[in-house]
């Protein structure tokens, strides 16, 4: 039983964290918008982890290079990917946002050979073919996205698996300052709310929430939620069976990501769409490192890395 743990944890986790493409979506259908639902996702982020840090005995360090580590991961890991996913999400069907999400280890390796932290590989790069093969079925063909909708909408939502390419990878090179994962998430919550309070505010979409709670409230909270939990497990899964096996959770947040929409959102696609799914899916599998980790493995008895 103990050694099926992990694996349990893996696909529990895979479908909390696919989950939150649907939710997503019900969160932007009834008007709340981008820079509010930033605020209060990152109000809910910070307070769920912050609690977690707590009960960990730790505390947020608040010296200046932990301070301009917590500035970018909120940046570049939670507001300009909140903005151009929120804003793709009233466009876009779920699992077309769940299938653009594969796309992040596509970026990255790209981004690693800008910096010198990765090296040329031909499997590699076929999937990197690949994946942008994927996003062309769902530009190319007239019959791939929902009538009426401007495939510009696929560029906005490509914004966000740039954007966490480029924050791990950064994070790779120069690390995390002696912090682990949950402590920056928190850290960046934190920041992300103070820097999208001023933008929601100034732009009339500060979200007041009123009882009982409509769907858009239920899904923000849930979403922020099941966000909370899956990081916070997938620290837990680097240190249990090791950072290689843990990243394994990308296929299952897309898969889950189409399977979701379908059930709750009653989504349907054309075979344009899974066939972007299907290149998408084989450019993750070809792209990903295979003899080293994604991202460091825990020293002995650390609690957590990210």
């Amino acid at each position: 039983m103990t050694r099926l743990l992990p694996f349990a944890m893996l696909v529990i986790m895979g479908a909390a964290w696919g989950a939150t493409q649907p939710l997503t979506k019900i969160a932007v259908s009834e008007g709340y918008r981008h820079f509010g639902l930033i605020f209060w996702q990152t109000v809910l982020v910070g307070l769920l982890l912050g609690m977690l840090t707590l009960l960990k005995g730790k505390r947020l360090p608040m010296h200046p290079a932990a301070l301009r580590l917590y500035l970018f991961i909120a940046v570049i890991g939670t507001v300009a990917p909140g903005i151009a996913s929120y804003q793709a999400a009233v466009h876009l069907p779920s699992g077309v946002l769940s299938i653009l999400l594969s796309s992040v280890p596509m970026f990255a390796f790209p981004i690693a050979l800008a910096l010198g932290t990765d090296r040329l590989v031909l499997s590699r790069v076929a999937g990197l073919l690949s994946g942008l093969g994927g996003v062309a079925l769902l530009v190319l063909p007239e019959a791939s996205l929902p009538a009426g909708t401007d495939a510009i909408w696929i560029a906005i939502g490509l914004i966000a698996p740039v954007c966490y390419a480029l924050e791990g990878n950064v994070v790779a090179k120069w690390g995390m300052q002696g912090l682990d994962s949950v402590q920056v998430l928190t850290g960046a919550s934190v920041l992300g709310a103070v820097l999208s309070l001023p933008l929601a505010l100034s732009s009339g979409q500060f979200i007041v929430p009123s009882l009982p709670l409509g769907a858009p409230d239920k899904a923000m909270i849930a979403a922020a939620v099941l966000h909370g939990f899956a990081y916070s497990t997938f620290v837990w899964l680097v240190g249990r069976a090791g950072a290689v096996f843990a990243a394994q959770v990308s296929y299952l947040v897309t898969l889950f990501g189409v399977t979701w929409a379908m059930l709750f959102l009653s989504e349907a696609y054309v075979g344009w769409v899974w066939a972007a799914l299907i290149l998408m899916m084989a450019g993750m599998f070809l792209v990903q490192p295979q003899r080293k980790p994604l991202v460091p493995e825990p020293a002995p008895r650390q609690n957590a890395v990210g």
